[in-house]
């Protein structure tokens, strides 16, 4: 349980700091849609972590909602945390 939560998050990760980085590369510096990607795990990570605590044992992936919950907001934070450095390293170029 504990290691598919771990790879989920992992592979969401990646997936999430590939399509913010593209999106940081399209969108100008003054831009804040870059961060949309990783508010909408976020709230999708805690929408996940409410509907565990309600509906009774669903597994997916070989985890349960609380566990995908978790790992969306793994990566959300992950990738919000090295998106702002990225961005504050853009800012400071365009200045």
């Amino acid at each position: 349980m504990i290691q598919s939560t771990l790879a989920i998050g992992a592979v969401l990760t990646v997936a999430l700091l590939i399509i913010s980085f593209i999106l940081l590369k399209a969108t100008p510096a003054k831009s804040y849609v870059t961060y949309i990607p990783g508010f909408i795990f976020f709230g999708a990570g805690l929408i996940l972590l409410l509907f565990a605590t309600i509906i009774d044992r669903v597994w997916i992936l070989g985890t349960g909602l609380g566990g995908l919950g978790i790992a969306s907001l793994f990566a959300a934070a992950i990738s919000l945390m090295v998106l702002a450095v990225f961005d504050a390293y853009r800012q400071v170029d365009h200045a």
